[in-house]
């Protein structure tokens, strides 16, 4: 009987496990082992799919470990993961049991040191400068004398009573302060929205849109000072069309606003200095220009007179001129009445010979005569001309009044009809004659006045009827 049944193998009395209750058990002993740490390396793959999260490879010259960033923790971060960076990622080993696989779930991560944070520096900054947004061309003049200048930095830190302080003493003009934070998270979106807002203004608006535009912080290290190499800061700075200048840090620190920018300034007082002239340096000017055109004009008045007074040298003089013409004017001036009279007595001769001629009674009778002749002639022409003229008229009158006949009113009379009238007007509906004490009917015999309660208004003999009796049409207005 012991024969028929086989000794168990090594091993078989071992407990079995589910694929997924494997899974877990690796799971709480990863999470549970591993629930804080901090680990450095070299940033591989970067993979920003729509979600918002953040996948990414952590590695050295030996092993890849994944990780995963969460859409919440990658929105806060204050320098985003690219790919060559060498940072310090801190937070938490779990397992992907759907890959069978562990990861690392990232809390935090910063450059490691000031080294890759240059090297992320200068990597950002060439991509940027290949896109041009660095190159020279793109820098716009600075206003000379602006009326309104924006300032973008922190509302109460030094730098700016520095730049008050500094456009007081030089040349005051209006400033509009953004206030920003200028360290920090923060800081990049809240500088970049700035730049964009003011840009967005419109000119001539309730809210001066400003002529130019300072971005200004103090000094501090290269972490404090970096959102200010953000893509998103330099970007807004390029896209800017209000001329801007970068006063960010001291004169040593250079940030990738600063290339962006149309002009950088070594510390935020410089801005201000770039930004206006020294009042009193102006008016220094324009006076030494005023000075220069009075002097200018005096020279050039002399000048002129001076040529004038040469020119005049070689002109004769004019005594000279005019002694020939006066002498000959006082010439003629006594033989001018010898002339008038000598014409007077050759025109008084012809006259009395023509005269002589013409008013004799034989000449007088004879032109008589001619007159008579000719007024004869034309009475003989137009005598046909106007009788047939008037019997045309007569014509065109008689046709005129039969016309006239039949369109009168009073053949209507006739036929039975009357016209109102009250004070001289026609009344033609009973809401016009209410308003009349009395009115006056027209038949086609006379006028027969009433009251307008239908009476008769006096007991007399109607009135003729308008018009009548001495030939001429009436009128009903």
């Amino acid at each position: 009987m012991s024969d028929l049944i086989d000794d168990p193998a090594e091993g078989e009395n071992a407990p079995e496990f589910s694929v997924s209750e494997i899974s877990g058990v690796v799971k709480r002993l990863i999470e549970g082992e591993f629930s804080h740490v901090r680990i450095r390396g070299e940033v591989g793959r970067v993979s920003r799919p729509k979600s918002g999260h953040l996948y990414l490879d952590l590695k050295d010259d030996r092993a890849v470990l994944a990780s995963v960033i969460w859409k919440g923790v990658a929105g806060r971060l204050r320098v985003q993961p690219e790919e060559g960076m060498e940072v310090v990622a801190t937070g938490r080993l779990t397992t992907f049991p759907g890959q069978s696989r562990y990861q690392m779930v990232i809390e935090d991560i910063a450059p490691a040191g000031v080294g890759a944070l240059m090297a992320m520096l200068e990597k950002r900054k060439a991509a940027l400068a290949a896109e041009g947004l660095f190159a020279p061309e793109r820098k716009r003049p600075l206003p000379y004398l602006p009326e309104v200048i924006g300032v973008i930095t922190s509302p109460s830190g030094a730098v700016i009573r520095d730049i008050l302080h500094r456009l007081r003493d030089r040349f005051p003009r209006k400033v509009l302060l953004w206030p920003v934070v200028v360290q920090g998270d923060r800081c990049a979106p809240e500088v970049a929205a700035a730049i964009r807002s003011f840009n967005e203004m419109t000119p001539g608006g309730a809210m001066p849109r400003p002529d130019v535009l300072i971005v200004a912080r103090g000094g501090g290290s290269i972490e404090d000072l970096w959102g200010f190499n953000e893509e998103i800061v330099v970007r807004a700075a390029a896209e800017s069309e209000i001329p801007l200048i970068s006063a960010v840090g001291h004169e040593t620190d250079t940030t990738l606003i600063d290339y962006a920018s149309d002009q950088r300034a070594p510390t935020p007082t410089a801005a201000a200095e770039m930004a206006v002239p020294v009042r009193a340096d102006l008016s220094a000017h324009v006076a030494a220009l005023e000075e220069r055109r009075r002097r200018a004009l005096a020279r050039g008045l002399e000048q002129r007179r001076q040529r004038l007074r040469d020119v005049a040298r070689a002109l004769p003089r004019p005594e000279g001129i005019l002694a020939e013409r006066v002498q000959r004017l006082d010439n003629l001036a006594m033989r001018l009445p010898m002339a008038l009279s000598g014409v007077t007595h050759r025109k008084r001769a012809e006259l009395s010979r023509r005269g002589a001629e013409r008013l004799r009674p034989e000449a007088l009778q004879q032109d008589i005569v001619r007159k008579r002749r000719e007024l004869e002639r034309w009475q003989g022409r137009l005598q046909p001309e106007v009788a047939r003229a008037i019997s045309d008229a007569r014509r065109r009158l008689a046709a005129l009044v039969r016309t006239l006949d039949t369109l009168s009113y009073r053949n209507t009379l006739a036929r039975g009809y009357a016209v109102v009238r009250a004070e001289g007007q026609v009344v033609t509906t009973r809401k016009q004659a209410a308003k009349f004490a009395a009115l006056e009917v027209e038949f086609s015999d006379g006028i027969w006045p009433v009251s307008t309660d239908g009476k008769p208004a006096k007991k007399k003999a109607p009135k003729p009827a308008r018009g009548s009796g001495d030939g001429s049409q009436g009128s009903l207005f």
